[in-house]
C-alpha cells in the first residue's frame, strides 16, 4: 500500500453500463485516494470498438490521475500484473430470468478469468465479483486461482447493505451517513438476510441502536427485510436493466474500504463483503462465499466483526440463503467439471 507504483485495476465488461459510472470514479481518485492508476479494461472481442470510444472519453476527461489506459479482449495482457481486479462483466440478469439460467451462462466466464488471474496477476491481488450470481461465481474464480489466497476474494453485497442503510435512513428521516452497521448475510439473492439487530443510527451527537428509536418489529421484520431482497429485480422492472450506477457507487464503497480500510476511533463500523467461509464462524458452512460483516484494517486484512449475538430467526434467515449458496456452488462445480 505504501507504494508509488500507479495500481494497475482490471475492470471487467468496461464497455458495459456498470463500467461506464464505475471507470469515471476510479479515474477521479474515489477509490485509490491520490493515487495514480492504470486502467486496463476487458471486454469480450464483439465489443472492442465501443471499449474504443469509452477509453476516448477517459482521455477527453484529462483525468490526472490516469497513467495509462490499456483496452483489450485478451485475459493475459489484461490480468498481467495486477494489483485490484474488479469483475463486472458477465451475461446480465434479465426480467424474468431464473437464477439457475444466469448460474449456467456465467459460471465458465469465472471459471477461465480465474485461471488467468492465478497465472498473470499479482499473487496480493484483490479480487470483487460483481457479475451475478456473484458470491458462486467469486467461489468459482477462487477455485480456479489456487496461488491467490482465498481471502483475496470477495463478492460485492455492499450494494445491498447501501439499499439496507438507505431504507433506515427514509424510515427515521435522518441523512444515509447517519446510518451504519446494516448487515447482509449470505447470498447476493433473494433469499440474503438484511440484518438490523446491529445497526445504529445518530442521536444527537451519539451512536444509538437503531433497532429501537425505529420501534417497530413488524416494520423490521416483513417490509424492510422483503424490500431489500427484492430491491434489484424491482429496478430491473422498472429500468428493464440491471442496476447499474448504484452498484458502481457500491463497487467504489467496496474496494475502498478493503484498500484503505474501516478503522475509526472506535472501531465500531462494520461493512458487509460476501466472504470465504472456513466453517468457523456463525455456524457458517465451509466452502461458499458467504455475506459478513466485517472489519478491515489499514494494510486491507479483513477480519469477521466477532461476538455477534445471534437469536432463532436470524439463524433461520441465515441457514435459508446458506443452503442456496450450498446448492449453487454443488450445480457451479458440476457445470465446470463438466467442460
Amino acid at each position: 500500500m505504501e507504494s508509488k507504483e500507479p495500481v494497475r485495476v482490471v475492470i471487467t465488461g468496461a464497455a458495459g453500463q456498470i463500467a461506464y459510472s464505475l471507470i469515471y470514479a476510479v479515474a477521479k481518485g474515489q477509490v485509490f485516494g491520490e493515487r495514480q492508476v492504470v486502467l486496463v479494461l476487458l471486454d469480450i472481442p464483439v465489443m472492442v470498438n465501443v471499449l474504443k470510444g469509452v477509453v476516448m472519453e477517459i482521455t477527453d476527461c484529462n483525468f490526472h490521475l490516469v497513467s495509462k489506459v490499456v483496452a483489450t479482449d485478451k485475459l493475459d495482457e489484461a490480468f498481467k500484473d495486477a494489483d485490484v481486479a474488479m469483475l463486472v462483466g458477465a451475461m446480465p440478469r434479465r426480467e424474468g430470468m431464473e437464477r439457475k439460467d444466469l448460474l449456467k451462462a456465467n459460471v465458465n466466464i469465472f471459471k477461465v478469468q480465474g485461471q488467468a488471474i492465478d497465472q498473470f496477476a499479482k499473487k496480493t491481488i484483490k479480487v470483487v465479483v460483481v457479475g451475478n450470481p456473484a458470491n458462486t461465481n467469486a467461489l468459482i474464480c477462487s477455485k480456479y486461482a489456487p496461488s491467490i489466497p482465498k481471502e483475496n476474494f470477495s463478492a460485492l453485497t455492499r450494494l445491498d447493505q447501501n439499499r439496507a442503510q438507505a431504507m433506515v435512513a427514509e424510515k427515521m428521516g435522518i441523512p444515509c451517513n447517519e446510518v451504519r452497521n446494516c448487515i447482509i448475510w449470505g447470498n447476493h439473492s433473494s433469499t440474503q438476510f438484511p440484518d438490523l439487530n446491529f445497526a445504529e443510527i445518530t442521536v444527537g451527537d451519539k451512536w444509538v441502536p437503531a433497532m429501537p428509536a425505529i420501534n417497530d418489529d413488524d416494520w423490521v421484520k416483513n417490509e424492510f427485510v422483503t424490500t431489500v431482497q427484492k430491491r434489484g429485480a424491482a429496478v430491473i422492472a422498472a429500468r428493464k436493466l440491471s442496476s447499474a450506477m448504484s452498484a458502481a457507487n457500491a463497487i467504489v464503497d467496496h474496494v475502498r474500504d478493503w484498500w484503505i480500510g474501516t478503522d475509526d476511533e472506535n472501531d465500531k463500523k462494520m461493512v458487509s463483503m460476501g466472504v470465504w467461509s472456513d466453517g468457523q464462524t456463525y455456524g457458517i458452512p465451509e466452502g461458499i462465499m458467504y455475506s459478513v460483516p466485517v472489519k478491515i484494517d489499514k494494510k486491507g486484512n479483513w477480519t469477521i466483526a466477532k461476538d455477534l449475538s445471534i437469536n432463532q430467526w436470524q439463524r433461520e434467515k441465515m441457514d435459508l440463503t446458506a443452503a442456496e449458496l450450498l446448492e449453487e456452488r454443488n450445480a457451479a462445480i458440476e457445470i465446470c467439471d463438466a467442460e
